[in-house]
């Protein structure tokens, strides 16, 4: 099937509409980057986490009470989290007896992890949770329908076994754990392809269950983004096959609407488009992406001022319908990054 470089939806902007816009943290001469976020069970109470630095760096931790409008100042975290060496990751897991936790996870090598078990008002230290590593680990995780947990990252040689060395080679794996995240498993390669260098796997579920989709930034900057498949929960998967130009992007995070449309966030990296660079949304159906179609729309959530360094967003959904969305960029001219929100309804965007 042939493939579109650019994209022919509708854009719709809203990167100067200021009011949808809240600030996280800003730091002067410090770079602040990639941000994640989990929603508790209130469904307005989010936690989010980032490095002091670019894709590396002291984790910063801070609370919103009020689903991303206002941001407490920097919490305690344990001393370790001083040596994150990569981006972290949070997750929300729930394990066979019910017990619940929130999960930290960072690379490089080793990959390590850490744990909270009360809704994130302590944590334990980063502690090692296998002997590989890898890049934005864990880039996404997807509850199966055992209970168990699946989660993704990729690695190009230098450190699944810390080699230090590139192969030029990208593989995407998966690991799993069967305890709610306690422990995982050893990693699992489930994409590759020679020509492609496929990373920063995005996870979603069909709307109906069966299905478990892997959207893959394309590093090598020759093809579209990629997507991958499993019908039989994450045992198998399909040969990875490139997105239309209207997904073209690195670090897919999406969440689906009250009304079963999928809002997914990304930075733009498509070919054609008079946004490559920003922080951007896509917004379409599960069967847009299975069907190879476009979608409904585009969205620009801000303007990123310096290249394309920007957008490892979090993306949730509040209860009644306020999609948040959290990352960082160059927001001021010749300023460091820093982490801002902007909250929406997909409603709102049929408007404009």
């Amino acid at each position: 099937m042939q493939v579109s470089r650019g994209y022919s939806i509708p854009l719709v902007d809203l990167s100067d509409d200021k009011k949808r816009q809240f600030l996280v943290d800003r730091e002067p001469g410090q770079y602040l980057g990639h941000p994640t976020t989990v929603l508790l069970d209130d469904k307005k109470t989010i936690l989010c986490v980032y490095p002091k630095g670019h894709g590396k760096g002291p984790i910063v931790y801070k609370k919103s009470l009020d689903g991303g409008k206002t941001w407490s100042e920097r919490l305690p975290t344990p001393p370790n989290w001083v040596t994150s060496q990569e981006c972290p990751t949070l997750f929300r897991t729930t394990d066979k007896t019910g017990k619940k936790r929130v999960l930290l996870i960072c690379g490089l090598y080793p990959i390590r992890q850490a744990i909270s078990e009360d809704e994130g008002a302590t944590w334990s230290e980063l502690a090692p949770i296998g002997d590989y590593g890898g890049i934005v680990p864990m880039g996404s995780m997807v509850r199966l329908a055992n209970g168990d947990y699946l989660a993704f990252f990729h690695d190009d040689g230098r450190f699944y076994a810390n080699s230090g060395k590139a192969t030029g080679k990208f593989t995407v794996y998966s690991v799993r754990s069967a305890d709610g995240g306690v422990t995982w498993s050893n990693p699992t390669v489930i994409a590759h392809l020679p020509d492609a260098h496929l990373c920063e796997p995005g996870t979603l579920r069909s709307p109906d269950g069966k299905q478990i989709a892997v959207l893959l930034r394309e590093n090598s900057r020759k093809h579209n983004s990629y997507v991958i498949f499993s019908n039989d929960e994450g045992v198998t998967w399909t040969k990875p096959r490139e997105l239309p130009g209207a997904l073209t992007g690195d670090r897919h995070t999406g969440v689906y609407a009250p009304d079963g449309r999928l809002f997914i966030s990304f930075r733009d990296m498509c070919h054609e488009s008079p946004t490559k660079g920003d922080w951007v949304a896509w917004v379409g159906t599960y069967d847009d992406i299975v069907h190879g179609r476009e979608g409904q729309c585009r969205v620009r959530l801000m303007h990123n001022t310096n290249g394309s360094d920007c957008a490892y967003p979090g993306v949730l959904c509040l209860k009644e319908g306020t999609i948040v969305t959290t990352t960082y960029g160059h927001w001021a001219q010749g300023e460091p990054p820093y982490i801002m929100t902007v909250r929406l309804k997909l409603t709102e965007l049929l408007a404009r």
